[in-house]
């Protein structure tokens, strides 16, 4: 009888002992996950603040204001001998009463072919300007010149006045390569959400977090991800 208590301890040790180093391994992956969601909003801030403050080549503030949600991807890359891709990942905030909502993942990929060698690295900006757009992103794939209509988005103060020529479209579209700021008509990429993260970090989809009835407040987000709202908040808010 002692011999079978012992033994009964010893794997009740061990199942004790599993559930711990389980319990450890889930909290270092969510860990690792919000440093990661911290970095790319982080990332997806810096840039859409460099883009607003460039000198008459920022995206026009009415245009801005008119925005239903605004995506950032970072340096996506693109690369390729004959067949090529592209591939990143980024962030998006939907407009909610006086400010933004907590920012969802997504992932940004395509293909191409024809001439091309080398690689390169591109930021993207990507408004959406009404509710059907939006509807589209938060299906299991958005392709971009295909089930979503897109525009290049017009730069500068100058152009702020022929915005209304976009309207048309339900995403208007931007890229930064080399320094250059300018309205690009994206065609071919495919827009999905991450939801392995997005549920790492919040608990969430990304459907969830964008329309769902709970929006999380600023208060309520992870504070390394908050950068990327105030920052939109900093350029544009609806009261």
């Amino acid at each position: 009888m002692r011999l079978i208590r012992q033994a009964i301890n010893c794997a009740l040790c061990l199942m004790l002992l599993s559930g711990i180093v389980s319990a450890q391994g889930k909290q270092t992956k969510q860990a690792k996950k919000i440093n990661e969601a911290t970095e790319r909003s982080r990332k997806a801030a810096r840039v859409f603040t460099e883009i607003m403050a460039a000198p008459d080549k920022a995206i026009p503030r009415d245009l801005l204001d008119k925005a239903e949600a605004v995506a950032v991807f970072p340096h996506v890359i693109k690369a390729g001998f004959i067949v090529g891709g592209r591939g990143g990942s980024g962030v998006i905030s939907r407009r909610v009463k006086g400010d933004w909502s907590a920012p969802a993942f997504f992932n940004l990929g395509g293909a191409s072919v024809g001439l091309q060698i080398g690689a390169s690295s591109t930021d993207f900006v990507l408004l959406f300007m009404n509710e059907d757009a939006l509807k589209g992103l938060l299906e299991d794939k958005l392709e971009l010149g295909g089930e979503g209509s897109i525009a290049a988005g017009p730069v500068g103060r100058a152009a702020a006045a022929s915005t209304n020529l976009t309207l048309n479209a339900g995403i208007i579209s931007y890229s930064r390569s080399k320094g250059l700021f300018a309205g690009l008509e994206l065609k071919g990429v495919v827009i999905n959400p991450d939801n392995d993260d997005n549920k790492a970090v919040y608990g969430m989809t990304a459907r969830d977090i964008l329309t769902g009835s709970n929006k999380l407040s600023v208060a309520k987000m992870p504070a390394g991800v908050r950068i990327f709202p105030r920052t939109l908040s900093r350029y544009s808010v609806k009261r």
